[in-house]
C-alpha cells in the first residue's frame, strides 16, 4: 500500500480492528521505509525484519486483540530483549544475547506489538554518540541518549519506540527530531531490564508523532489503562509559564517558542500565569548532576574495573567525576532532591501543568556530540511527568518546541493537557 507508516499507531489500532489494513501490511511499508532511509538516518542497531512479518502474519490471524495489535514499535538498545542482541551502546557487549525479555518488551508483545529491531543508543546512555543522524538534516545530532528511536519514528520507520531518561534522553531527541516524548512519573513503567545507570532517575519513557500514541504505548506496556486519552479534555487546562533558573541559557528559538505558545494560547482562551520556582530549586540541576555522576561511577563498576580501555574518553571522564563527587555532597544533593519534590505541590496551586523550554535551542550541528540536557535535569530528579510538544523552527529549519510538565503522579491529566495544548498550537 505504500505510505502506511504514515499513520498514528491509535488509527494504525483502529484500521487492523476494522479489518481495513492488516498488521502485515503495515510491516511491510515500515520495513520498505527502514530499507530506504536507513543508510543515512542510521536509526538501528540490530533489524529482525522476517521475524517481524511472520510476527504479523500470526497476529493478522489471532482473535486475541492487544491495546497494541499488530503495531511496529523500536526498542532502543538499552532494553533487553530475549530474540535480539542488546549491546547497551557499547562494543563490550557486542553480540551479548540476554535470556529474557524487559518487563516493557514482554507487555507490549502481550498486548500485540511487533518488535521491528533495537534502536540505536548512546554507550550505556550517557553522552557518547552512536551512529545515528538527525533525520531533519542528517549534518545535525539526533540527540541522545534515545537518537535511534526518535530518529525511527520521526522517520516514519515505526509508529512508536521506547525511549529511557536519566537527565534528557526522552524530552531532548525527541525536541531535535521534532516529534512527541513522553517521560512518566518516576517509576510507571517498570525498569527490570534496563541497563540500569542511576537507580534514583532512571526512567522509561515512550516517543511517538502524536500524545495520544505516546499515552497508548505506555497504557499498554504499564497495566495503566486510564493514561489512555479515549476524551480531549473538555475545558482549557490553567498553564504556568516557567522559565526556570536556566533562562539565560535559552537561544533565540527557544525563546520564540515560548512567546509563540504564550500568544497562541491566550488568542485560544487558555489561562495562563507566569509561574516562579522555589529559591531553592535553583541548585537542582547542579544536585540531579551530582546525584548523577556518584551513581553512574558505581553502577558502571563492572565496565570501569573489567574493561576500562573499552569505554569512550566522554564516559571515563564521566565515571571518573563521579568518583570524585564524595559520599556528603551526593546525600546534600539528595536531601535538595527530597525537598524539592515536598514544595512542588505548592507550584501547581495557580497552574494545572507548566510550560517550560526542553532544550536551549534547535539540535547543533555534527554527529560527535548529543546536545545540553540542561532544562530537563529538574524535572527527572522530581520526578515529574514531562511531554514535548513539537510545534515551531529554529533559524535553520530544524524542529523546535516545549515540554508540558504536570505533578508528580499526575500522568493521565498532564497527557490531557499536553494533547489539548498541543492541538491549539499546532
Amino acid at each position: 500500500m505504500g505510505h502506511l507508516n504514515l499513520l498514528p499507531a491509535t488509527e494504525a489500532v483502529r484500521q487492523i480492528a476494522a479489518g481495513k489494513i492488516t498488521s502485515e501490511q503495515l510491516v511491510r511499508d515500515c520495513l520498505e521505509r527502514v530499507a530506504a532511509h536507513e543508510p543515512v538516518t542510521g536509526a538501528w542497531a540490530h533489524l529482525d525484519g522476517d521475524a517481524a512479518l511472520q510476527r504479523a502474519h500470526e497476529l493478522d490471524r489471532s482473535t486475541s486483540r492487544g491495546l497494541l495489535h499488530g503495531i511496529p514499535i523500536g526498542v532502543k538498545d538499552l532494553i533487553d530483549t530475549c530474540d535480539m542482541p542488546t549491546t547497551y551502546g557499547s562494543a563490550i557487549y557486542a553480540g551479548y544475547q540476554p535470556a529474557w525479555d524487559a518487563p516493557c518488551v514482554a507487555y507490549a508483545r502481550a498486548q500485540g506489538a511487533v518488535v521491528l529491531g533495537k534502536t540505536v543508543t548512546t554507550e550505556f546512555a550517557t553522552f557518547h554518540p552512536g551512529k545515528t543522524a538527525n533525520p531533519h538534516n542528517s549534518h545535525h545530532t539526533p540527540g541522545g541518549s534515545s537518537s535511534g528511536s526518535a530518529a525511527a519514528v520521526a522517520d516514519y520507520m515505526v509508529p512508536l519506540a521506547f525511549g529511557t531518561q536519566t537527565a534528557a534522553s526522552v524530552i531532548r531527541p525527541a525536541a531535535f527530531c521534532g516529534i512527541v516524548g513522553y517521560k512518566p512519573s518516576f517509576g510507571v513503567i517498570n525498569r527490570a531490564g534496563v541497563k540500569p545507570l542511576c537507580d534514583t532517575l532512571d526512567t522509561v519513557g515512550t516517543l511517538a508523532r502524536s500524545v495520544a500514541d505516546c499515552a497508548l504505548f505506555a497504557a499498554a506496556v504499564s497495566g495503566r489503562h486510564d493514561l489512555i486519552i479515549e476524551q480531549p479534555l473538555s475545558t482549557a487546562p490553567r498553564v504556568g509559564i516557567c522559565r526556570t533558573f536556566e533562562w539565560k541559557y535559552a537561544q533565540s528559538e527557544t525563546q520564540a517558542a515560548l512567546e509563540l505558545a504564550i500568544h497562541k494560547l491566550g488568542a485560544a482562551g487558555v489561562t495562563i500565569v507566569d509561574v516562579d520556582l522555589p529559591p531553592n530549586f535553583a541548585g537542582i540541576v547542579q544536585a540531579q548532576t551530582d546525584i548523577m555522576l556518584y551513581e553512574l561511577a558505581h553502577s558502571l563498576a563492572h565496565e570501569w574495573l573489567a574493561h576500562r580501555e573499552r569505554l569512550s574518553a566522554k564516559l571515563t571522564a564521566m565515571i571518573e567525576s563521579g568518583l570524585n563527587v564524595t559520599r556528603e555532597r551526593y546525600e546534600a544533593a539528595m536531601t535538595l532532591a527530597r525537598n524539592g519534590r515536598r514544595m512542588l505541590p505548592d507550584v501547581f496551586t495557580r497552574a494545572d501543568v507548566l510550560l517550560a523550554p526542553s532544550t536551549p535551542g534547535e539540535a547543533p550541528a555534527g554527529l560527535h556530540a548529543t546536545g545540553d540536557p540542561l532544562f530537563c535535569r529538574m524535572w527527572t530528579l522530581l520526578h515529574t511527568p514531562c511531554v514535548h510538544l513539537p510545534f515551531a523552527q529554529g533559524p535553520k529549519g530544524l524542529p523546535v518546541g516545549l515540554q508540558v510538565i504536570g505533578p508528580v503522579g499526575a500522568d493521565h491529566s498532564t497527557l490531557l493537557c499536553a494533547e489539548f495544548l498541543f492541538k491549539k498550537l499546532t
